[in-house]
């Protein structure tokens, strides 16, 4: 009896995954190419229904990994009339707090379920583009680059944000205003930074950096209905950290998610009102974080309106489209390798080796693109 432990905790295992996403990512990046010189310059909105399948068949090997090979939960604080009215229904901008090496997942997992995985869109650094296949998936996604140059990245975000609200379907853009993930570090530049400027103390967020919140919501005004609060918390005391390398081992997580769906109406026109605005909200998600650090519950020490949660509930599309992958890139690709490494010529043991051993350290750096540790310093200059 095959010992499921073992299994997912299997080097080769973990080297039969990393071979079917890269080459299906790969696969789907040249589907993606053809379609968006050959069918987006006549045709839009047709390639943008196209393509949120392609996204979705690439993203959702990663919430597959997440929900049914580690079996991660999650508990969802969210108002079911609007889940039921909004949620998955309207383009959305959503805020969210950058702590966690696996937040962008949790998201992910979060709209898989509402139906809108395939056109999760963010803003990313213009470098990332450039690495497949992930950073070519969201070129060609459409995705907000940005080169860290205000002035630059001004008339960037004015372009993208009028592409992203034609969207035929509904569109949800990530920003993490704080521009990178937490550290003890980054806290310490961050409160220096907010000293300096007379800003809000925070205890578990870096101050957010507003003007590219700013900026687009200048752009959005009018098209984009709703901001999506996002507060995500996993338990202090778990035993299994909130990380890709848990999940890969098959070890489940508990995400505690909360959202807050805020008409854009609500958001002061004044740009000195709304930087205010993004300034206080960032204090009262601190509130919820002590709160659940201390207590287990985001509600009880933060004075926010208690929510209260439900189980989402993983889809099967997520588990039929990976198996569905590992049956077409795995069958031919190990059927190729396994053929030169017994061969019996050296030369192509030594491909079939190299081969292997590439795929391995895509995988390991992948995971390490990730790590807390290798977050980008910004969001700690004193700009």
């Amino acid at each position: 009896m095959i010992n499921l432990k073992m299994l997912k905790q299997s080097t080769i295992v973990h080297l039969c995954f990393a071979i079917s996403y890269f080459t299906s990512g790969l696969l789907l990046n040249f589907v993606q190419a053809i379609l968006y010189f050959g069918l987006k310059p006549f045709n839009k909105k047709l390639y943008r229904q196209i393509n949120y399948y392609l996204s979705y068949s690439f993203y959702s090997q990663l919430v597959f990994m997440a929900e049914w090979w580690a079996g991660s939960t999650m508990s969802l604080y969210v108002k079911k009339d609007e889940y039921e009215k909004f949620y998955g229904k309207e383009h959305g901008y959503l805020i969210m707090n950058h702590s966690y090496e696996i937040d962008w997942l949790m998201g992910w997992q979060f709209c898989d379920g509402i139906g809108v995985l395939g056109n999760c869109k963010a803003y990313a650094k213009k470098s990332i583009q450039y690495l497949p296949p992930i950073g070519w998936m969201w070129k060609f996604s459409e995705f907000v680059f940005l080169e860290r140059s205000f002035e630059k990245d001004k008339e960037i975000i004015k372009k993208q944000i009028s592409e992203l609200c034609d969207y035929p379907d509904p569109v949800w853009l990530l920003l993490t205003p704080e521009g990178t993930r937490y550290t003890k570090t980054k806290h310490e530049a961050s409160v220096n930074f907010a000293k300096e400027k007379n800003l809000p103390i925070l205890k578990h967020h870096l101050t957010p950096r507003t003007r590219g919140f700013t900026t687009s919501l200048q752009f959005f005004r009018g098209k984009i209905p709703a901001i999506y609060n996002i507060q995500l918390a996993f338990e202090k005391e778990s035993k299994t950290p909130p990380t890709l390398t848990s999940l890969l081992y098959g070890k489940p997580v508990h995400a505690h998610m909360y959202i807050e769906r805020i008409p854009v109406e609500n958001i002061p026109e004044d740009e000195a009102e709304a930087t205010k605005w993004m300034h206080d909200l960032f204090v009262t998600k601190d509130k919820m974080q002590d709160s659940f650090l201390n207590t287990g519950d985001f509600f009880l020490q933060s004075g926010v309106e208690r929510v209260e949660a439900f189980t989402s509930r993983p889809r099967i599309y997520s588990l039929l489209n990976t198996l569905g992958w590992v049956v077409i890139t795995l069958t031919p690709m190990l059927y190729y390798l396994l053929g030169l490494l017994l061969s019996g010529k050296l030369l192509y043991f030594s491909i079939g080796c190299i081969i292997f051993a590439a795929f391995f350290v895509l995988l390991q750096k992948s995971i390490g693109m990730s790590k807390i540790s290798q977050g980008s310093s910004y969001g700690t200059e004193k700009k």
